[in-house]
């Protein structure tokens, strides 16, 4: 039975390298040697029709076996058809000759990078950011990859055939960077920025929770390479910063957030601290202190802890009479 839409092995009939090619010298021997056998024969007078008839034979057989040799490195594969049909992919590596009738389109199973350049999207509070990232995706399945998507490379000309694998993982590259940015502009409207704008501690921000929104990039990202028998191993986001238009505002606010989380704690301190104080005056019996002159006492305490500039203190030596 036939085998359509899937990837399966290739079954059909291959040589070793090093044996045809100690064959195929064999045959341009015998080429060669029919060839004169029949010129001889001629020059003495007897049939050599027939030494010329086999020396064509053997020199077709000869071409035909130069054209079939075929390396193949770990992690690459060929995508074997025969006058259209698809026969199944070759994987083993080494030096062989296949069928140099069939078709044969090479591609890389190997890890690619994708450094996508920062884009410009509105996250879930509606900002305008941008956002940038890294994929590393290889290739997966060779029959949706090959058959499924179009990336026809033109195979058949000498000076194209070590080229066409490059030329053909580059089309799969623009494809995997346009479903990249598909899938960054989703993921980033799912997102505020960081919890300032959702005013919820426990959110999961662009900015904090890196690892969960990469794996939920990674999963989006595979829903739409699926198809094109791609696979993405690791997907992050390597670039978050507001847009420029909005960038300058962002910050103020930002520092504005950082001077009243800092004001909360040098208060919370300083009223540690006066009431210490109180507690350890009281305590060691050191002065007594009415409560208009508590209330002085740590109106004072409070404006030295809690001011900017280094307080001045100013002694008391005493009362003129």
């Amino acid at each position: 039975m036939e085998k359509t839409g899937k990837e399966f092995e290739f079954k059909g009939g291959y040589l070793n390298g090093f044996l045809m090619i100690f064959i195929d010298i064999v045959l341009w021997f015998l080429t060669i040697s029919c060839f004169i056998l029949g010129i001889v024969e001629s020059e003495i007078g007897n049939s050599c029709a027939h030494f010329f008839i086999i020396s064509v034979l053997l020199l077709v057989a000869s071409i035909i076996c130069c054209c079939g040799f075929s390396m193949l490195e770990p992690n690459q594969a060929k995508v074997m058809t025969f006058f259209g049909k698809y026969v199944g992919t070759f994987r083993k590596t080494g030096f062989y000759w296949l069928n140099p009738f069939m078709g044969v389109k090479n591609v890389s199973l190997r890890a690619r990078n994708l450094n996508a350049d920062p884009i410009k999207v509105n996250d879930k509070m509606g900002n305008p950011i941008l956002i940038g990232l890294v994929v590393v995706w290889k290739l997966k399945d060779t029959y949706k990859a090959i058959f499924d998507i179009d990336t026809d490379v033109s195979n058949t000309a000498g000076a194209q055939i070590g080229n066409s694998s490059t030329a053909r993982m580059n089309k799969f590259e623009k494809f995997v960077a346009v479903q990249s940015d598909s899938a960054l502009r989703e993921v980033a409207g799912m997102y505020a920025y960081d919890n300032e704008d959702t005013k919820e501690d426990e959110a999961v921000t662009l900015r904090s929770g890196a690892a969960e929104i990469n794996d939920v990039l990674t999963t989006k990202l595979n829903e739409r390479l699926a198809m094109a028998g791609l696979e993405v191993t690791e997907a992050r986001i390597n670039y978050l910063a507001y847009a420029p238009e909005i960038a300058a505002v962002m910050l103020r606010r930002q520092q504005a957030a950082a001077i009243i989380t800092a004001r909360e704690k040098i208060v919370d301190g300083a009223v540690s601290m006066v009431k210490m104080a109180l507690e350890k005056l009281l305590e060691d019996k050191i002065v007594e202190l009415d409560e208009e002159k508590k209330a002085t006492m740590v109106s004072n305490l409070l404006v030295v802890l809690c001011a900017d500039e280094p307080a001045h203190p100013v002694i008391n030596s005493g009362t003129e009479h």
